[in-house]
């Protein structure tokens, strides 16, 4: 509330200068003056009142109306000296001070009770954030092309005990998974992370507010009322029950250029499944039957942890084939591909044009979202006659990434002079372009191609949907060739056969 106060207070001369005329008695426009700062005044009034009801937790980070989607705000605690500890990351903790790392339990501590919750996080990404090989290449060249300047930022959503207890150094950031896991394990974004935040500043890079030890001794915050441990204390807390919980990482900006680097929190915010008061939980954390602790009651509805995503390519490299799994599900229920208004047949020796309709039936948010630099989906589209003949292709992968003018979706993001970064993210200062595909929304692409004079029909018309979470170029560059195969999953295919005619008096130009 405090800019809000400092902007209306800023209004209010200007509301209140005098006319020339005005020689302080009582005049029409003075009176009018008078009243329209007494609804001002009434109006900032209510606004503090509904702001209090609400629990004084931000709505949103600083700016009103459509203001973020011109210049993502920058936090409004960057012009208060001591109010960001692990600037430019947005984390604090109660205090503001450096926490200890005895204030923070093993995972393995929780697994004791909470057995099943545990095993479903030890297989997900979240387990692996730190030790992730893709972000740990990627945060060493970011530390060194920055001279440390990112090194909080990075790292703050990707370890939140190791940026609030003080371990992060360019040092830590630049070695090794072996040697940090040797001479510097932290953990990823494990209990203690998530079940900590009492509370968040806003709605990007990082806004939580750690709390370890918020009554005096262990304190965990959770989505239950009922919950009791001997353990430590439980606190409910609303915040765990809502999408907003999660913005405070999954919203990234750029914290010295400002560009919206991820956005995928505001993508659900605009979409329809906001509308239906659906979740990220609810999709990502469905429930299950059972128990959250191993001397808790039976529950009808326990939060699973698998946090299932996109990413099967380092899952299935760690290790973690039934996760990877999951994530290939879920892909497959995130989208439908289609043939729209197939001709009815083709003429050999001439051109043909087929639409495809991609649709986002299942993400509640972008198709794909996250990481820009790597996430991408494509239509592999293929085109072959009765005797297997490969007539015609678009969408295969050549040297390690998509080829020249495939139809893709993917955000582009660009340095100052207006290059396209596919690895310096660092560099950013502007979205160069963006066709993903936005929730319950779709798009569709042509494929213009001759059908060879000697073509022998039918020809069968395929596309296939696919994704991969970064381009295997990429992945060679970062890691070394061979040393990580990226998988291609494929989404969900179409087929289709088109017979040919013999000629153009017998060629048919309706469509199916």
């Amino acid at each position: 509330m405090a800019n809000l106060t400092q902007r209306a207070g800023k209004a209010r001369p200007a509301l209140a200068k005098r006319a020339p005329h005005d020689k302080g008695g009582f005049t029409l426009s003075g009176f009018y003056c008078s009243l329209l700062l007494l609804l001002a005044a009434t109006l900032l009034a209510t606004l503090v009142a509904v702001d209090v009801t609400l629990g004084g937790e931000p709505s949103g980070n600083g700016r009103s109306g459509n203001d973020k989607w011109l210049e993502p705000a920058r936090s409004e605690l960057m012009d208060a000296s001591g109010a960001l500890p692990f600037f430019p990351h947005r984390a604090n903790t109660t205090g503001n001070l450096v926490l200890n790392v005895q204030d923070f339990d093993d995972a393995r501590v929780c697994g004791a009770c909470h057995v099943e919750i545990y095993r479903q996080w030890r297989t997900s990404m979240m387990s692996q954030a730190w030790d992730e090989p893709i972000y740990r290449a990627l945060l060493k060249m970011a530390s060194e092309a920055t001279d440390g300047k990112v090194d909080n930022f990075c790292t703050g959503c990707h370890s939140p005990i190791g940026l609030t207890t003080g371990q992060i150094t360019s040092q830590v950031n630049r070695s090794s998974v072996e040697d940090s896991a040797r001479n510097h394990p932290m953990p990823g974004v494990d209990c203690e992370s998530c079940h900590n935040i009492s509370a968040r500043t806003g709605l990007d890079n990082g806004a939580y507010v750690m709390s370890p030890r918020a009554h005096g001794k262990s304190t965990k915050f959770g989505p239950r009322k009922d919950a009791v441990s001997p353990y430590h204390d439980t606190v409910y807390s609303a915040l765990h029950t809502r999408s907003d919980f999660c913005a405070t990482c999954h919203n990234v900006t750029h914290p010295f250029s400002s560009v919206a680097v991820e956005r995928t929190y505001d993508e659900w915010l605009e979409s329809p499944y906001s509308l239906n008061d659906e979740t990220c939980q609810d999709c990502h954390m469905p429930g299950f039957a059972g128990k959250a602790a191993s001397m808790g009651p039976e529950r009808e509805r326990v939060a699973s942890h698998w946090f299932s995503g996109a990413n099967a390519t380092v899952l299935g490299h760690l290790g973690q084939h039934e996760a990877a799994q999951r994530a290939r599900d879920m892909l497959a229920s995130a989208a439908e591909i289609n043939f729209q208004a197939l001709p009815a047949d083709m003429l050999p020796g001439q051109y043909a044009t087929v639409a495809l309709k991609v649709a986002n039936v299942g993400a509640g948010h972008k198709l794909p979202t996250g990481f820009p630099e790597g996430r991408e989906i494509w239509i592999d589209f293929q085109v072959r006659d009765a005797t297997g003949r490969e007539l015609y292709r678009l969408g295969a992968v050549k040297d390690g990434k998509t080829e020249e003018d495939t139809r893709n979706f993917k955000v582009h993001l660009g340095d100052k002079d207006g290059n396209e970064l596919d690895i310096e993210v660092w560099n950013a200062t502007q979205i160069l372009s963006d066709n993903r595909i936005l929730p319950k929304g779709y798009i569709v692409r042509e494929f213009s191609f001759q059908v060879p004079a000697d073509a022998v029909g039918p020809l069968t018309l395929t596309a296939h949907l696919n994704y991969w979470p970064f381009s295997q170029k990429l992945v060679d560059y970062l890691l070394g060739k061979d040393q990580l195969q990226v998988e291609i999953t494929r989404m969900t295919s179409v087929s289709q056969r088109v017979p040919l005619a013999t000629n153009l008096t017998t060629a048919t130009r309706g469509a199916r």
